[in-house]
C-alpha cells in the first residue's frame, strides 16, 4: 500500500473513531463530550450557572481529564522517542487501554440513574483521557493528516477550497486538499450515526468497534519482519512519527 493510501485509511479510521467515542459518550453520560473541548467548556459554564443539571461534577472533571490524556501521550512519545523508536504504536495502545477502561467502567455502571455514579463518572473520565490522548496523537505525530478529531477547521477549510473550485482558482493543490480534508469529515460523520444506533442496541458494550479499530492501526503499524525487510530493500516501510 502506497504512503498516500496508508495515510488517508489512518484519517478515515481515527475521525470514524473519535465521532463514534464523542457521540456515544454524549448519549451515555448525561450529554458529555469527550472530545470536544469546545463543547465541554460550554457544559462546564452551563453547569456553573446551574448546578441543578445532570452530571455536574462530571462534566466539570472531564476537561482535566483530557488535560491528563494529553500529557500523558506526549510523556510517552518523549520517553519512546528518545529511545530512537517509532511512537505510534505505543500511541495507539495508550488510546486502545484508556477505552477499553471507559468501556469496562461504562459496563459496570449500567444500569445508569438519574445522576452519574462514581463507576459512570471514571467511565467518562476514561473516555475524555482516552479522546486527550487521541488528540495529541494526531498533533504530535500524524500532522501530515486533516484533524480527525475537531471538524470545525475541516469544513472551514473544505468551503474555501470549493469555492476556489467554482470559481476557477489555479490552484494545483486544490484537488489534493479536499480529499485530505473531505475523507475525515465523512468518517467522523459516519461514526456519529454508527455510534447513535449501536449505543441505542447495545450500550456501553458498542465500544467494541472503536477498539478494534485501535487493534486494525495496530495491527498495520507493526513492523515487518526482518526477512521481508532484507527481501526488499528497496521499499522499507516508512514509519509515521
Amino acid at each position: 500500500m502506497s504512503e498516500q493510501n496508508h495515510g488517508r485509511l489512518q484519517g478515515i479510521a481515527l475521525a470514524f473513531l473519535a465521532g463514534y467515542v464523542d457521540t456515544l459518550g454524549f448519549l451515555a453520560l448525561f450529554g458529555l463530550f469527550t472530545a470536544h473541548v469546545t463543547g465541554n467548556f460550554i457544559l462546564i459554564g452551563a453547569s456553573l450557572a446551574d448546578p441543578a443539571r445532570e452530571g455536574v461534577l462530571l462534566k466539570l472533571l472531564a476537561f482535566p481529564a483530557f488535560i491528563a490524556g494529553v500529557a500523558l501521550a506526549r510523556i510517552l512519545v518523549v520517553i519512546i522517542e528518545k529511545r530512537g523508536a517509532p511512537a505510534l504504536r505505543p500511541a495507539l495502545l495508550l488510546q486502545l487501554v484508556l477505552l477499553l477502561g471507559f468501556m469496562a467502567c461504562g459496563l459496570a455502571a449500567t444500569p445508569l440513574g438519574n445522576e452519574p455514579g462514581p463507576l459512570a463518572t471514571a467511565a467518562g473520565l476514561l473516555g475524555a483521557a482516552a479522546m486527550g490522548a487521541h488528540s495529541a496523537t494526531s498533533r504530535l505525530l500524524l500532522g501530515h493528516l486533516a484533524p480527525t478529531s475537531m471538524m470545525t477547521g475541516n469544513v472551514t477549510q473544505i468551503v474555501i477550497d470549493l469555492v476556489d473550485a467554482a470559481r476557477g482558482a489555479d490552484d494545483p493543490g486544490l484537488k489534493a486538499r479536499c480529499g485530505k480534508f473531505i475523507w475525515p469529515l465523512a468518517a467522523f460523520a459516519a461514526g456519529c450515526v454508527a455510534a447513535a444506533f449501536a449505543f441505542h442496541r447495545f450500550g456501553f458494550a458498542a465500544l467494541v468497534v472503536p477498539a478494534l479499530i485501535l487493534l486494525g492501526l495496530l495491527v498495520a503499524e507493526a513492523p515487518a519482519p526482518a526477512g521481508r525487510q532484507q527481501a526488499n530493500p528497496s521499499q522499507p516501510r516508512k514509519e509515521t512519527s
